[in-house]
Formats: C-alpha cells, sequence, structure tokens
C-alpha cells in the first residue's frame, strides 16, 4: 500500500472528503431482492406508472451502499489543500500515481483496495468535513466496508450530532442542524446553490453532476468522476473557510 502515502496528507488536522458512488447492476441481484427492490412499482396497476416508477427506484439505488459501490473519494488537507483522489478503473497501472499540482490521482484495482486506502489515510487525521457527510458519505462508507469485510480506522464520525469535533457537516452547520425544517430561513441547499451563493464556483461549472457518474462508468471515463469529484471537495473547503470565520460559533 506504500503507493497510497502522501506526505501533505499524513499529519493530524483536518480531512475533507467526497464520495461518488454508482449503482450495481439490478442482474446482480437474486428474484427475491429484486422483488424486494421494485415491490412499490409492482403494485402499481398503471403500466406507464409503473415503469416511471422502477426508473425511480434503479436512479436511487446509487444512494444505497447495499445496491451501489463507492468509485471514487477525494480528499484534501484543509490546511495545506494537499491531497489524493482515489478511484477505481478498470485500465489501472498498479505502479501510477498522477500528480496534478499538490493533488495525486491513484487508480485502483477494484473498490476494496480504494475503501482500504482511504482508511489508511484517514486514521492520521484528528477531524473530518463534509458536505451531508453524516446523512450519506460516512454511513455509506461504514456500511460498505463492513459488506467488504475491510477494517475501519475510523468508528467515531457519527457520534453526538451538536458537535463539530470530530466531524464538522456543513449541511448541518448551514441549516443549524435543521433548525427551521424543509421551508423556514435555514433550509438545507444543495452544495451547488450555497457556492452560488457565497461566491465559490460550483463543482457543477464543468458540465458534470452526480447523476452523470453511472453514464462515465459506463463509457469507462473513470479520470472525468475523479475530477468532477475534486472539484466538490474544492468547493467544500472553500465554503468550509467561509463557515469557519463567519458562522462557526452561533449557538
Amino acid at each position: 500500500m506504500a503507493r497510497f502515502c502522501h506526505p501533505g496528507l499524513f499529519f493530524m488536522a483536518t480531512l475533507i472528503f467526497d464520495i461518488e458512488t454508482s449503482a450495481l447492476p439490478v442482474e446482480s441481484f437474486d428474484e427475491t431482492q429484486r422483488e424486494y427492490l421494485f415491490r412499490d412499482a409492482e403494485r402499481m396497476e398503471d403500466l406507464a406508472e409503473r415503469e416511471k416508477r422502477r426508473l425511480e427506484i434503479q436512479s436511487m439505488m446509487s444512494l444505497w451502499p447495499f445496491t451501489s459501490r463507492a468509485v471514487c473519494i477525494a480528499m484534501l488537507n484543509a490546511d495545506t489543500a494537499r491531497g489524493q483522489v482515489l478511484f477505481t478503473a478498470d485500465d489501472y497501472d498498479e505502479e501510477g500515481v498522477e500528480a496534478a499540482g499538490p493533488v495525486e490521482f491513484v487508480a485502483c484495482c477494484d473498490e476494496t483496495e480504494m475503501l482500504t486506502a482511504f482508511w489508511d489515510v484517514a486514521k492520521h487525521y484528528d477531524n473530518i468535513v463534509t458536505f451531508n457527510g453524516r446523512g450519506f458519505d460516512v454511513p455509506f462508507l461504514y456500511l460498505r466496508s463492513a459488506q467488504l469485510n475491510v477494517p475501519i480506522s475510523r468508528k467515531d464520525w457519527l457520534g453526538y450530532r451538536y458537535a463539530t469535533d470530530p466531524h464538522c457537516d456543513l449541511a448541518e452547520q448551514l441549516t443549524f442542524y435543521s433548525v427551521s425544517g424543509r421551508d423556514g430561513a435555514a433550509r438545507k441547499f444543495n452544495l451547488d446553490f450555497y457556492c452560488k451563493a457565497f461566491g465559490i464556483e460550483s463543482p457543477k461549472s464543468q458540465g458534470v453532476t452526480g447523476m452523470d457518474v453511472m453514464r462515465l462508468m459506463d463509457e469507462g471515463r473513470y479520470r472525468e468522476i475523479a475530477e468532477y469529484c475534486l472539484r466538490d471537495v474544492v468547493a467544500t473547503v472553500k465554503l468550509y473557510q467561509i463557515w469557519k470565520e463567519r458562522l462557526a460559533g452561533i449557538k
């Protein structure tokens, strides 16, 4: 695992990361599992509505760790902006670590190798920052790692919700822990909206969004997924800096 070591990462500091996921093929599940997944759709009498609901469920499968896989993890040191982007690729090179400025792009042979490398980095950090990581990224990584029997080096990222140490989730902070629900002054927006509101370049500005990940995987465009994931993290770093300077400490 030496090829994953990065000197800019390995000291006690704050790690900011984001993940991308892609749904597993429906055919990879047995008949009982498929019946369970699409039960709501099959109850619909109207054929058009049934097919619409099936497509909706399939689009949601990338959000669930038992129906999808992690395909990329981008991470940056909040203080140095150095980091790594780990991504799975069919054409990976065992010796290939490509540097792009202070960030290394590392292709992994499979999800297990990628998760193992991530947890090896994570253990060197005191704190993490995410955007919606409490609701998605962290539980996804925990459950997916458990499923693949990958040792988890940090099991304290879903502790006391109303603390920013060791996990500062900006989606929680910018809504003041959902203080005003879905429609109030502190309603939750997506990362793209927050970025534009605070004058940060949106990670979607180059035409790629999370909805494109499955298609890019099918087309073998793994590096494009990695670059998009890194843009998400760069935006999260900038949003974190704004939160820390202007909003941190509000109770």
